[in-house]
């Protein structure tokens, strides 16, 4: 199995790490786009209270962590999900790199990822011993029918933001050909510029969420990265799969863990909070980058800038960790990153203004 995957990226980046770390003024980590803000009270109160649970949890979730799904996204996506339609993960990240192989793809079918993409949709493919396929568009693979098209709008690294056209024309192509398109919209909530929906949505999915998946996590837009909460909606029969697999598997979300994202789902005064603090730390950022001679393209959703000096992606992270700034070097999620560094927004107020300050001084 092992000899399936590429080495973990992160580890790659270790040198580094080590080499901006040792900037007299301490790391600003603009790489890996880890949540730095405070979890929301009523979320940890939550989780508090429901902290004496010496049963099992159970796989499917709690009634009340199915109808707060279902709840959020009708009211926030304009999305209407039977309740049983959903399913808890531990984190999204499981469940995106074990779908391919809890569904039963293997050698003989084709798992199609983005050009650019967050590394764990490559990974759910070996990991299912499919073959993998990257193209920039669906619409643009005219190979052997595929199993799993996977989508991630707003996209990390890049922050495209795919329209409802595209969205219903690959939804449309998917199902001619018995594909099952999975959204990865963990970024929905962080749409800077334009609009986004869900895949889910009936101008999308045309009313029927047949061969649709949705894939959500709060651990961005509640800060709720260390406790492991995401959750899949859509197919009706997709999920009861799932389900059975992940019942044998093992796979249970903690049930404090549950009772935290029903408050964090039913509480939607935190959200404009966290979405001030990331679009003014966005925007501090651009424009340092800007002014040194960076370009940002795409980055109108999701929380990371895709800036480049026309140069290896390499080269470019040496430079930034020489003033202790770390940055995701473009590589890291295809060849077509090769000239881009992948820029963070989710260092706190004081390490933005730091790395702001040294980049001015630098270029």
């Amino acid at each position: 199995m092992i000899e399936r995957l590429p080495k973990f990226p992160w580890d790659v980046l270790l040198p580094y790490r080590k080499l901006a770390a040792a900037h007299p003024d301490g790391l600003v980590n603009l790489a890996l786009g880890d949540p730095v803000d405070r979890t929301p009270a009523v979320v940890r109160a939550a989780l508090a209270a429901a902290a004496d649970a010496p049963g099992y949890p159970s796989t499917e979730g709690t009634p009340q962590l199915r109808e707060a799904v279902a709840a959020w996204l009708l009211r926030r996506e304009g999305v209407s999900v039977d309740p049983s339609a959903v399913i808890p993960a531990v984190g999204t990240k499981e469940l995106i790199a074990w779908l391919p192989t809890m569904l039963g793809l293997g050698p003989s079918d084709v798992v199609l990822v983005p050009e650019l993409a967050f590394p764990t949709y490559e990974v759910s493919a070996r990991l299912a011993g499919a073959r993998l396929v990257r193209t920039a568009s669906p619409l643009d693979y005219d190979g052997p029918a595929p199993r799993v098209v996977w989508l991630n709008s707003p996209s990390n690294p890049e922050g495209r933001v795919l329209g409802t056209a595209e969205l219903r024309a690959i939804v449309g192509w998917a199902r001619e050909r018995g594909a099952l398109v999975v959204n990865d919209e963990c970024y929905l909530d962080h749409v800077w510029e334009g609009e986004t929906r869900s895949v889910l949505h009936p101008e999308i999915s045309g009313g029927s969420h047949e061969g649709v998946l949705a894939v959500h996590s709060l651990s961005k837009r509640s800060n709720l990265a260390g406790y492991r909460a995401g959750f899949a909606a859509g197919d009706p029969a997709v999920i009861a799969t799932l389900l059975e697999v992940r019942k044998h598997a093992g796979h249970m979300v903690p049930a404090p863990v549950q009772a935290a994202m029903v408050a964090a789902l039913g509480d939607d005064s935190h959200l404009a909070g966290q979405r001030g603090s990331y679009a003014r730390r966005r925007a501090v950022l651009r424009a340092a980058l800007l002014e040194c001679g960076f370009r940002i393209d795409h980055s109108v959703g999701a929380l990371f800038l895709w800036a480049t000096r026309d140069e290896p992606c390499w080269v470019t992270v040496g430079a930034l960790a020489e003033l202790g700034i770390l940055v995701a070097p473009g590589e890291f999620y295809g060849e077509a990153g090769a000239r881009h560094v992948r820029v963070a927004v989710t260092e706190t107020d004081e390490r933005v203004e730091q790395a702001v300050k040294r980049l001015a001084a630098a270029f």
